[in-house]
């Protein structure tokens, strides 16, 4: 097996621009067309997007990587450094969340400043911030030096496991990183979101890291994407839509890693992907926006701080059923006190009891007039 980084002229990257041409400009055009939907929302709303669309990013990332963080921890690690508002006491927040979100706004918010060896390195600190992975000890905040081993990514049970890739010796890491910085503060040339494309590749490609690669694949292509859009609020997310499409994220990925250096079919899929993740962001600001007209309907109605916490969870979008006792628990709170708030919010004309009864009473917002 020949891998991409064992071609005789890597890196050397080919792609067909007449059959990206297309896909390119259109990718573009819903760039900016959603870009100029958010321009008349006001401020308010626009954090509210930017919020939602930073914690989804920032929970789907990991998630992809099989690991599952708190919605409501990372919500409120991501208003407390950006100083907003989102009513109630913020969540205690441990430092695994909070590494992976300083990550994700250093990417964006300081897009324009250089990516360096320093950067990345302070990165992959911040994403293990004990200096395990798991129960293994890693090297954190240096490449990789495969002591254990060369680097390979790897599925199925022991003694019958499959070698998707495997990535280039440690040896060669320093000097490859050198050129992947390189390229990707001084290929000017390159149209930036094809940029962003091949960036992920690339460094994916390398696994420089004893783990963390993915995730921080992924924070370098928003790095570039924020570049081509010169903004460092995001409204979409690429991560949620290549975690609901990770079976195809992975097949390609592999497909391109052990064929030769023309990538078109890489930047092919990564542009629909991500054309499809902006489609996907007109329903979180159609959400916003019913966000926004709820509370204006309700903007007088007297209700405490649990009520309101609650409210906004529904809002922004509660799994499951509501019932009284995951009231309770989401307000902390006793069954009791839930149910009476409860009651007042049906009362108020906010909350309605939802079809069935007994002992699987739930509720749900009531519907807009």
């Amino acid at each position: 097996m020949i891998y991409i980084w064992q071609q005789s002229d890597w890196p050397n990257w080919r792609y067909d621009m007449e059959r990206l041409a297309t896909p390119l400009a259109s990718t573009r055009h819903v760039q900016g067309r959603l870009l100029g939907r958010m321009e008349p929302l006001g401020f308010k709303l626009r954090d509210e997007a930017w919020l939602q669309t930073l914690t989804q990013d920032v929970v789907k990332t990991s998630e992809i990587e099989g690991e599952r963080l708190d919605t409501e921890q990372v919500r409120s690690s991501i208003a407390r450094r950006l100083g907003l508002d989102i009513g109630g006491a913020l969540a205690s927040v441990d430092r695994h969340v909070e590494g992976i979100v300083e990550i994700m706004l250093d990417a964006t918010q300081r897009y324009a400043e250089p990516l360096t060896a320093e950067r990345l390195f302070a990165w992959h600190g911040a994403l293990f911030p004990t200096g395990r992975s798991g129960l293994s000890q890693i090297r954190v905040a240096a490449w990789r030096d495969d002591a254990n081993g060369p680097m390979q990514v790897i599925s199925g049970p022991i003694g019958r496991e499959k070698v998707h890739y495997t990535a280039p010796p440690a040896n060669q890491l320093a000097s490859e990183m050198t050129a992947f910085l390189d390229w990707f503060e001084h290929s000017h040339q390159l149209e930036p979101v094809l940029k962003a494309g091949l960036a992920h590749l690339w460094f994916i490609t390398l696994h420089p890291f004893d783990d963390g690669n993915g995730r921080i694949a992924r924070a370098i292509g928003d790095m570039a994407l924020a570049r081509s859009e010169q903004c460092p609020q995001r409204f979409y997310s690429l991560s949620a839509k290549i975690q609901q499409e990770r079976a195809d994220y992975y097949n390609i990925l592999e497909r391109s890693q052990k064929s030769g250096l023309d990538v078109t079919e890489w930047l092919l899929w990564f542009l629909a992907c991500l054309q499809r993740a902006i489609a996907q962001a007109d329903a979180t600001l159609s959400a916003i926006l019913a966000k926004a007209k709820f509370w204006e309907r309700f903007a007088s109605a007297p209700m405490n701080e649990r009520q309101i916490k609650v409210l906004n969870r529904l809002l922004d979008g509660f799994e499951g059923k509501l019932t009284t006792s995951k009231w309770a628990k989401l307000a902390k709170c006793s069954q009791d006190t839930a149910y009476r708030d409860i009651l007042t919010l049906i009362e108020l004309g906010s909350l309605v009891k939802a079809d069935g009864g007994g002992r699987s009473t739930s509720y749900e917002l009531a519907p807009s007039k």
